[in-house]
Order: C-alpha cells, then structure tokens, then sequence
C-alpha cells in the first residue's frame, strides 16, 4: 500500500515536473499510461530484486505488484493532460487574457459562476507571471473553485468505474475481448509458477532484443539534442498521393506497434485499410467540392474535409454503444435481477446494486452540476449522453483494438452545437460548454479506459475487494491532490507563461472561450448536414456490424471503422501495417508457437520505448535539458 501510494505520488509530482519545466517526454500523454509501466519496469528490475536479497519473502507478490500498477494506471492519468493542466488552465485564463480587443470580459465572465473560477485577479496574474519574491501562494484564492471541479470529477470518476464494473463479465467472460495493453503488465510480472528475484522476461534474450529497437534508436535521437554531430533517425516521411490529395505520413510508432502485434489480425488489417479508405473518401470529396462549411472547437476537427469524416464517427460511436447494450442484454437483466435482489456479483470489485446506484449518484451529481453552471436541463441531458457515448465508445476501442490512444471524432459539446445550435442553449449554455472542454474535449487522456484495464487486471485476486477499493480511491485522491498542489507551485515559482505553452498560453488556455465567444456573437441553428453525416456513418457501422456477424468470410471488422476517421490513426496507421504484416506472417508459417515466442520480441519493444522514454527524462532532469521529447503515441 505504502509502495503504491508512493509511486502514485511521484506520478503526480514527476508528470507535471517533467511536462512543464523539463518540457520533455510526455509519459502521461496517452491513455496507456506509459509512465506506470516505466515505474513498473524499475520496481522489477531494481527494488523486486534487492528485496529478495534483503529477506527472500520480502519480495512483492504477483498480486501487489499488479494492485500497484493499478494503482499507478489510474495516477498517471490525471496530471497534466488528463485533467489537472486543462482544469488550471480553464479556471485561471479568463480573467488574464480578457482584454478589449476580445471582450470577454463583457460578453465572457457574467455568465460564468463565481464559484467556478478564481476570482482574485492578482492571484491569476502572480500565477501566470510568478511569484514576486517574499510573498507565499494565495492558496485560499483558488480553494473554492478547485473543491467543486474536484467534486465533480470525482462523480465522473465514480460513474466510470461503477459502468466498467457492470461491463466487465460481458466484456471479458461473454465477448473475451482483448484487452491488449494489460498483456504488458502480465507478461512483466508472470513467474511461470516459481519463486525468484528476477521475473522470466528479464531473463528472455528475445525481450531484450527487441528492447533494444527502440532503446538504441530513441537514444540516439535524444543525444542529437545533446550534441548536434549526432544525426536523428527518425522514420517519419510524408507520402503524397497527388495534387491536393490528403498526406499519409510514414511513421513508426514502436509503442503502437508492439501492441498491435497483440491484438486480432482481422482487427489490425480493419484499422490500416479503412484509414486508407477514409483518406480516399476525403480524397474524393475535395475534387468532387464536397466540403463541410462547419467550425465548431479545436477538439472536433471539423475542418473542410475531416468534417465529413468526424461526423461519420460520431454516428459509428452511437452505433457501437447502441448494438454494443443490445448484445448485452442478457447480461444487463442478469445486472438488474442481482441488483434487486441484493446478491454479490462474484469477482466484482463492486456489487451490481452499489453499482447502478454509484452511477445514478453520480449521474445526479454531474446533472446537477452542469445544470449550475447554466446548460439548461434538456441540453445537460443531451450532452451527458454525448459524452458518455464518446467514453464508452473509445474505451471499447482501446480495450479490444489495442490502440494506445483513442479520440473522438467530435467532442461532446461540438456534438450538442452542431446537433441543436447555439441559439436554442443561449449565452449562459455556451459558457457552460465551453467549460466542459477541460474534461470531455480533448480525449488524448481519460480515465475510462485506465479503469477498464485495471478492473480487467485485477480480477481473480484473492485480495480483498474493499482493499483493492479503498486503494484505488486514495491513487485517484494523491494523483489529483498531488498533480493540482504540484502544478499551482510550480506556475508560481516560475510563472506559467513560462511552461508548456499548449496548456497556459495556447491551446487549453484560450480554447474553451474563443468557442463560446464565437457562438455566442454568432448564434446558428442546427448543421443538417451533420446530421446527415451522422446518419452515414450510422448506416456503414449497421452494415459493418452485420456482416461481422453473418458472413464468416467477411474480412472487415467494425472496429476500424470507428477509429478510421480519426486523427490519431494518422500518427499510427503504418506501425499497426506493420505489425499486421508480420503478425500474419509468422501465423503463416510458423503456426501458434511461432506467435507465442515472437511475442517476447513486441513486449519488449513496448518496453523500450516506454523505459527509453522515462530514462531520457530523468537523465535531462539532472542535466538542465529542455525539449528532449520521445514520443509516446
């Protein structure tokens, strides 16, 4: 508990650190969470084994090493981009960059409740400029704003994790997903049935060649912004495909690859081929002239082209989340009859009654709140719907597509925009979704898909539930305590203008107030066109999902779809090729054990980029090094 509670603690002090000041590799920047493999891969390489030499059973057992990653999964993703950096950002930029020109002020802050918000303005700009020397933080100044994010965050939070739990037999016993980034982890702390200090894949030469992959290239790299003799060699080529015709980009993405090669060679395939039929669409409509007129937030990429594709997204994600419940059926009765009837769902982190009843807690909670804030009833309805649709959907991608990160097609308030308009929800809606932006607008990062992966994890210890439980909550508590005390410390100290500029003076700053700005000035109606759009991508997932299910010779799975339209696939659509094509090869001839013993090499280069990634920014903490960034997704 002590080890884990520490390990969350670093998290949420080294993440900020590392991303703000350091400005360095981003080992929270990915709903894989790569920095608790990385702490992981240390534990087990240099704590597990000086343990063992201590006292022989002094050493962590299987089932707290997994506890502890658990633990660190669900910490690493909440500071920075994951909620504490956009929340911050939200909280505090208003009122600093309101200025005549752009009038927030006037047509901004009236609608905005005061308790939502710092409203000590020499308090915002200390933060922003630093702190004068002498002078402490004003921390009662951003006290009440912080405690009503946190409450809410925490309904969400609770609402997730009460929605994994109810889906977690259906997911896992009944469609035997996935779940791909878990293999990491397992495979790490796996002993084979014996007792020793150094766990198997440590001692597997072929984990460690492919270890060295990434480990090698990515140093190299990091030592060409040591020394500038050193050349980089990075594999990332744009490859055009005609006059104004959209660019691939040829990128090798080690983590991606290494998970892809876990995954369902049907579902790999779906992935790389309908990104390349999405690109073609995209293709064919700008030299038909079909564009889409549409703008709504930076999160919604809804550009004259991708808008289309955006769109057809949403309406897959519906579809997905819709035949998804359909399918579950039986299980969601059985749910509902043990709920009535008090009984102890076996295995389960929670009982299916606390279950339904965390999440209509929760749900009343966040209702209530975003009701507050000025989004009518029928539009917090709407947008809650939105936004769990999104989340649902994405963690289904991750969980059984294996991507290291999943995002949206459109945001849940660029949703609610675009499907209702902005006339219909009025100034004081629009500065409420705006908001909304800081936890459901950009999805690099959210929490779903770490519980989900935890929840799978976990299951069949034989540690008790209400243990694994309390656990649980006090990484969430250090991970947003600790990430929220460390981030405000450190703007004050070196003023926030001065670290990572996407999240104090770019992107997460100004973002949620130039998309209420702009409706607001110019209120529209519904984008029918959307709609249609939606209905497209409805109808192809429909298709997609029936031949799945009725044609044993239909190669495409549905999956891709969702993701196809996505910016994401455009970073790792060609490590996911090649990992199809290898994967399919080695089936091919080399049968099931040949998979089995390649295995070992595609875990270790998850490995090394993650070890690689986390190495290089602990090195460039003590060298002073700024910019030294290896990529995470």
């Amino acid at each position: 508990m002590l080890a884990g509670l520490g390990l969350c603690a670093l998290i949420a002090v080294g993440l900020p650190y590392g991303e703000f000041v350091i400005k360095g590799t981003r080992l929270g920047l990915s709903s894989s969470t790569p920095a608790a493999f990385f702490l992981l891969f240390c534990l087990l390489v240099l704590v597990q084994p000086a343990l063992g030499l201590l006292r022989r059973n002094w050493g962590f057992t299987r089932g707290e090493l997994l506890l502890v990653t658990a633990m660190m999964m669900l910490a690493t993703a909440i500071p920075s981009r994951g909620f504490t950096g956009p929340v911050v950002a939200a909280i505090s930029s208003v009122l600093y960059y309101a200025t005549p020109e752009n009038n927030w002020a006037e047509s901004l802050v009236p609608h905005i409740p005061t308790w939502m918000i710092v409203q000590d303005e020499v308090a915002i700009k200390q933060f922003y400029e630093g702190l004068p020397r002498g002078e402490s933080i004003p921390w009662a100044a951003w006290a009440e704003p912080l405690l009503w994010w946190l409450l809410f965050i925490a309904a969400l939070y609770l609402v997730l994790t009460c929605g994994m739990v109810i889906m977690r037999r259906q997911w896992m016993d009944h469609e035997r997903l996935l779940y791909p980034l878990v293999q990491v982890p397992l495979g790490m702390i796996d002993d084979e049935g014996r007792t020793a200090r150094f766990k198997p894949f440590l001692r597997n030469p072929v984990m460690w060649a492919g270890f060295a992959v990434p480990a090698v290239l990515n140093s190299i790299n990091a030592l060409s912004h040591y020394y500038e003799f050193v050349t980089r060699v990075d594999i990332d080529l744009p490859l055009s495909l005609g006059p104004d015709a959209p660019t691939l980009r040829i990128r090798l993405n080690y983590l991606m690859m290494g998970l892809a090669y876990f995954i369902n060679t049907g579902i790999s395939f779906s992935l790389w081929f309908l990104y390349l039929l999405a690109k073609m669409q995209e293709y064919a409509c700008s030299v038909l002239g079909i564009f889409s007129s549409e703008k709504i937030d930076a999160f919604s990429h809804a550009g004259p082209t991708t808008g289309m594709l955006s769109h057809q997204s949403m309406g897959a994600m519906a579809v997905l989340v819709v035949l998804g419940l359909w399918t579950a059926r039986g299980h969601l009765r059985e749910v509902w009859r043990q709920a009535k009837t008090g009984g102890v769902a076996a295995g389960e982190l929670l009982s299916y009654r606390a279950s339904l009843l965390g999440m209509a807690a929760g749900l009343v909670f966040m209702g209530g709140w975003l009701w507050q804030t000025g989004l009518p009833l029928w539009a917090v309805v709407l947008f809650l719907f939105a936004a769990f649709f999104i989340f649902f959907a994405l963690t289904r991608v991750i969980v059984e597509a294996g991507l290291s990160s999943a995002v949206q097609g459109l945001s849940a308030a660029g949703f609610a925009v675009s499907g209702v308009g902005s006339s219909s929800l009025g100034a004081t809606g629009m500065m409420a979704l705006g908001f909304s932006l800081a936890w459901a607008g950009d999805l690099l990062v959210f929490m779903m898909a770490p519980i989900a992966n935890s929840i799978r994890m976990l299951h069949g210890l034989k540690i008790g539930r209400r243990r694994v439980l309390a656990m649980l909550a006090a990484a969430l508590a250090v991970g947003l305590l600790g990430s929220i005390y460390t981030t405000l410390n450190l703007g004050y100290q070196y003023g926030a203008l001065n670290l990572h500029r996407q999240y104090f003076s770019g992107l997460f700053a100004f973002e949620p107030f130039r998309f209420a700005a702009r409706f607001i000035e110019t209120p529209t109606g519904p984008y029918w066109p959307g709609w249609g759009w939606n209905g497209v991508g409805a109808a192809v997932m429909t298709l997609l999902m029936w031949a799945r299910h009725h044609l044993l010779w239909w190669p495409l799975h549905p999956i891709g779809y969702v993701a196809a339209g996505t910016w994401i696939l455009n970073n790792v659509w060609f490590s996911i090729f090649l990992a199809w094509m290898i994967k399919s090869v080695v089936l091919k001839y080399m049968g099931p054990g040949g998979y089995r013993s390649t295995r070992w090499f595609f875990l270790g280069v998850i490995l090394g980029q993650v070890v690689s990634g986390g190495l290089w920014l602990v090195a460039d903490g003590f060298s002073g090094v700024t910019g030294n960034v290896i990529r995470m997704y």
